[in-house]
């Protein structure tokens, strides 16, 4: 089968791979739909994850597809061969400490999914068990692909326990932000976008952003935003994962208010925070990370009712054998908010 493999930094090649043969409890799945990710992007000008992938490995997360091939037992669960499914990135042990005090994303021991990039992939026992997921026949496999980072959007609004009526602003239009935008209109909150490009400030507008606000160069961003919007903020989220955004996050919030960095930033990064600014504002700082079989149900159950849509998020295609070429391209510049990957092209 033809596959993307991660060698190391800016160094992915498609290649022929043979299929590994299944074991007791794997699925495989014949990849439909899968699609570029700013992780994904991060890994590929690093070379590496450490916690997510280490090279040489097969490469991507976003995807969805059919049950090709069972293992053994596995049809015992009540799955089939044909059967239209997502899956996630990564499943939880359920033994740990966190497992069992319903933190199930700082999981101990995170077994992740890589692959997505490929003809087919092999879902191992555990992610069979806890994040595969079936979908409704009207669900396009775009839409269904765009599972898992929405669940770690999920993680974030429910950790901000957001609500009607909030002023939210939303710092990046990148994928991230605008779902942060999306449900945080579907939630009833007026939302205000900070971001580049207007290409994705527009598609910020069209999934109901009140106001957008072109930073430009990025410098000076509170002074920036302080001069198009005087909203007293109730929640500010970082979707961008630069030092000097996250700093810049707290002066944006009204006291009381709430800070979701969200983006994450490169490792050993970082900042500096005005003390008297967080305490006498009694500001709450969250940063929420990845997801749990929770919100992985939660995302599919908005996409599957139309609040989440690929045509507002997929902007552009390209075959998997041009794939080096796109991320190469994306690392310079491209200013795509996602890319489908046709596996078989």
């Amino acid at each position: 089968m033809k596959a993307a493999v991660l060698y190391g930094k800016e160094d992915v090649r498609v290649e022929d791979l043979l299929p590994a043969v299944l074991k007791p409890g794997e699925v495989r799945i014949q990849i439909e739909a899968a699609l570029t990710c700013g992780t994904d992007l991060k890994v590929f000008r690093r070379g590496y994850h450490a916690k997510m992938i280490v090279p040489p490995a097969v490469f991507g997360h976003e995807l969805a597809g059919v049950v090709s091939e069972l293992g053994a037992g596995v049809s015992e669960q009540g799955w089939k061969t044909g059967e239209r499914v997502v899956v996630a990135n990564s499943a939880p042990c359920g033994g740990c400490f966190h497992c069992h005090n319903q933190q199930e994303n700082l999981c101990d021991d995170l077994l992740f999914l890589n692959g997505a990039y490929a003809e087919s992939l092999v879902v191992p026992v555990r992610l069979v068990q806890k994040n595969l997921l079936r979908l409704k026949p009207t669900t396009a496999f775009r839409d269904a692909a765009l599972t898992e980072p929405l669940a770690c959007v999920v993680q974030g609004i429910e950790d901000l326990q957001l609500r009607a009526e909030l002023q939210v602003l939303v710092i990046g239009a990148g994928p991230i932000g605008l779902m942060f935008v999306a449900l945080a209109k579907n939630l009833g909150c007026d939302v205000t976008v900070a971001g580049r490009r207007a290409v994705r400030l527009e598609a910020a507008k069209k999934l109901g952003a009140a106001h957008v606000i072109d930073i430009g160069d990025g410098h000076d961003l509170v002074a920036k935003v302080r001069a198009v919007s005087k909203a007293n903020f109730d929640v500010v989220i970082e979707a961008v994962g630069k030092s000097e955004v996250w700093e810049a996050c707290v002066h944006l919030v009204r006291k009381g208010g709430k800070v979701n960095f969200f983006g994450g930033c490169p490792a050993g990064t970082a900042i500096t925070l005005d003390t008297t600014l967080i305490h006498y504002s009694n500001l709450t700082l969250r940063a929420s990370f990845h997801h749990t079989p929770q919100t992985i149900r939660r995302a599919l159950e908005f996409i599957e009712a139309g609040t989440i849509r690929a045509a507002d998020f997929v902007d552009g295609e390209c075959a998997l054998s041009q794939l080096p070429e796109l991320l190469k391209a994306m690392t310079a510049g491209n200013r795509v908010v996602k890319t489908l990957v046709n596996v078989r092209a």
